[in-house]
């Protein structure tokens, strides 16, 4: 029966795969990157129940959701429903985060006395295929088409970094973290003679090593230095962009090896790009270099938790004023390259819901509102304009109470999200501090010559006198978009020279006003992905690129002719030229001969990758020294000692004098390398020799060498 069964879903993911394949762009009304676009998270399993013959039964199900670790009957029909019934785009939603797909554990598993399920998608048992609790298969394309008709895409989480949870002293736990091959059991936590699983006990999370590489609490850690699970995981997130999906969340991202994951972007930006964002935990005031280092040169984005864990700070807890958030918007546009591409939001599944029990609304309708016209990907958690509260897992995660569209922020957010397609200041403008103090800040972004004004009062009892203004915007009288709403807004006056007239912004107020003007020169908003390789087509959005085909340069290397794939005035596709691996500038230069700004730090890969295992023996070191890593290659930083890759691990899977790290590298290249010792003092070279190793076609690979002194 079992492979029967197998035959039976291999032939129903390869039927729908050809199908979505083949069937047209019916996303064409929203086919610019996401910058343009509000996402809506749904907890899947809490949105609605769309089809109660899918329910899980017996304990692992909760009617009416009153033990909110078991199953309340959420699923894919569910999601299609709302989508159907307009309740999404009438919010001017234009993408949606549903929770991870794939087949999970059914069992219940008892911690402390409390049953808990699944429900989540986040204990997983076979990658390649459905969650049947969520829906089939033919559900999943149903509500993916059901969006595209709509104009709203789809992302899934995707979880590699494990499988379900598992113990080390009993295997009949759950399911003993067991990973499937659509079907065929692969490995167990406690039967894994080929090494699927890390073994090195649970994280302390004292540092970013041994979150790497021992288990998230108590979830079997995948082993991504093995190649049967670099290559599963390439193929399981084949199956689902096959199936017709538009970006990834991915999650728990600091606790996967940094080279495995850019190797695995490297796969999915060769085969199909699409928006992918990683999770990457930040609490309150925390600044991790690390963290920025990941998204510049990972090739995916990430969750701006310095962002919301600020947005909270000021609007729903009064720990931090409007001087320190227009500081966070500042700080982070010099410590994210890209920080457009960003995820913005206030509220998700592992965090306490904004609204709290007895708070005003309004603090919530100004985190909204400042996310919906800052910088970044604004992404809005289910229930959120409905004012859901719940303060952790699972009460953030209860079913949908409401769908009513006419709460002051479901109706502030279809005013403001349509704004992030129709004026590209709201989507891709930089952003400058107009007027501040402790409680009012009044921003302006820019982009050509479109202009975005907000002001916001968070004091929700003192009105505050505004004068001495000076606005971006061309001389005239602005209505405050969300007039008419009960928002405090006001009108203004604009002189010629900027000054705006003296005006009082009520207590509470939100008010927006902005000018969008054809552009005159051709300007970028975003380039994606923003990590590729030679002859990969890569998508160039911005405004005035004229209708007329022109040119785009790689740093000095010009594009054109049948290089070019396509050509709009606000939209460019491209391949991109066999050039040195490296970072670019990338612009558009019109027919006119017209160039546009510059587009920064665009990765050029030197081709596929696979994930290499660097590994040096007896290489001690004095206090303050590390070991790091450099080669002949870009991705090994071409003999950088200023920038080299680094510093090395030395605790968990191998120890000191023995030195680590995991590094996406040049399938079928000879590398050659050495390591390197840094501190305050002049940096110390191994001696000998340069290290070569060739690397394999595909998969993984370890290369073990002794320090040479």
């Amino acid at each position: 029966m079992e492979t029967k069964r197998t035959t039976l879903i291999a032939c129903a993911l390869t039927a729908l795969a050809m199908q979505a394949q083949a069937a047209p762009d019916t996303a064409v009304g929203n086919k610019q990157g996401f910058n343009t676009d509000v996402i809506y998270q749904i907890v899947t399993d809490r949105l609605v129940d769309g089809n109660s013959a899918n329910n899980p039964t017996g304990s692992a199900f909760s009617p009416g959701c009153t033990q909110r670790k078991l199953y309340c009957g959420g699923d894919w029909k569910g999601i299609q429903n709302k989508i159907d019934d307009g309740y999404l785009t009438g919010m001017g939603i234009t993408a949606i985060w549903i929770s991870q797909p794939v087949e999970n554990i059914t069992a219940v598993l008892n911690y402390s006395g409390t049953n808990s399920t699944s429900y989540h998608g986040y204990w997983a048992r076979d990658f390649k295929r459905p969650n049947l609790a969520y829906g089939t298969l033919t559900d999943f394309t149903s509500m993916i088409n059901a969006a595209h008709a709509k104009n709203i895409k789809v992302i899934i989480d995707f979880a590699p970094n494990h499988t379900s949870p598992a113990s080390a002293t009993d295997s009949t736990f759950g399911e003993n973290g067991r990973l499937y091959d659509n079907g065929t059991l692969l490995a167990g936590y406690g039967s894994d003679p080929s090494n699927f699983f890390h073994h090195n006990g649970g994280t302390s999370f004292s540092n970013l090593e041994d979150g790497i590489y021992r288990n998230l609490f108590d979830l079997a850690d995948l082993n991504h230095n093995n190649a049967s699970v670099d290559t599963y995981m390439k193929a399981a997130v084949k199956t689902w962009l096959d199936l017709g999906i538009d970006g990834i969340r991915m999650d728990a991202v600091k606790h996967m090896p940094f080279g495995w994951q850019k190797n695995l972007m490297s796969y999915i930006n060769g085969y199909k790009p699409v928006f992918t964002f990683g999770e990457w935990f930040l609490s309150e005031n925390e600044v991790d270099p690390a963290n920025h280092y990941f998204s510049n040169r990972s090739g995916m984005s990430l969750l701006d938790f310095q962002f919301a864990q600020k947005v909270r700070q000021v609007f729903k807890d009064g720990t931090a004023n409007m001087t320190s958030l227009n500081q966070m918007i500042s700080d982070t546009s010099g410590q994210y390259a890209h920080v457009s591409d960003q995820v913005t939001f206030i509220d998700n599944h592992d965090m306490p819901r904004f609204q709290v029990a007895g708070a005003s609304g309004r603090k919530l309708e100004q985190a909204l509102a400042f996310t919906l016209t800052s910088r970044g990907v604004p992404a809005i958690y289910y229930g959120t304009e409905q004012y859901m509260q719940g303060t952790g897992d699972p009460d953030n995660r209860a079913m949908m109470t409401s769908f009513s569209t006419t709460t002051p922020a479901y109706q502030m957010v279809a005013r403001l999200a349509p704004l992030r397609k129709s004026n590209p200041a709201f989507a891709y403008g930089t952003t400058q501090q107009r007027w501040v103090n402790n409680d009012v800040l009044i921003y302006e972004r820019n982009f050509g010559n479109s202009v975005a004004v907000v002001a916001i009062n968070r004091n929700l009892s003192t009105a505050t006198p505004i004068s001495g203004f000076i606005a971006g915007l061309p001389a005239g009288s602005y209505t405050d978009v969300l007039n008419g709403l009960g928002l405090g807004g006001n009108n203004i006056t604009v002189a010629a020279n900027g000054a705006v007239s003296n005006f009082t912004l009520a207590a509470g107020a939100i008010a927006v006003w902005h000018f969008n003007a054809a552009a005159t020169a051709p300007k970028l908003g975003h380039v994606g992905p923003n990590m590729s390789a030679p002859g990969k087509t890569i998508t160039i959005d911005g405004r005035g690129f004229g209708a007329t085909q022109g040119t785009v340069k790689f740093g000095a290397t010009t594009v054109s002719g049948a290089n070019i794939l396509s050509w709009e005035d606000t939209q460019v596709k491209v391949l991109v030229p066999s050039v040195a691996a490296g970072q670019y500038n990338v612009s558009v230069v019109t027919a006119g001969a017209v160039s546009s700004d510059n587009w920064g730090s665009f990765e050029i890969l030197t081709g596929p990758q696979i994930t290499l295992r660097f590994v040096v023996s007896n290489a001690t070191t004095s206090p303050g020294e590390n070991v790091y890593l450099s080669g002949d290659k870009f991705e090994l930083t071409n003999w950088s000692e200023t920038a080299p890759l680094g510093a090395l691990f030395n605790q968990v899977v191998y120890s000191y004098p023995n030195w680590y790290t995991d590094v996406s590298v040049p399938a079928s290249t000879t590398l050659s390398f050495k390591f390197l010792k840094k501190s305050a003092n002049p940096t110390v070279w191994e001696g000998g020799s340069n290290h070569t190793f060739t690397t394999p076609a595909s998969g993984t690979a370890t290369v073990n060498v002794n320090w040479q002194p």
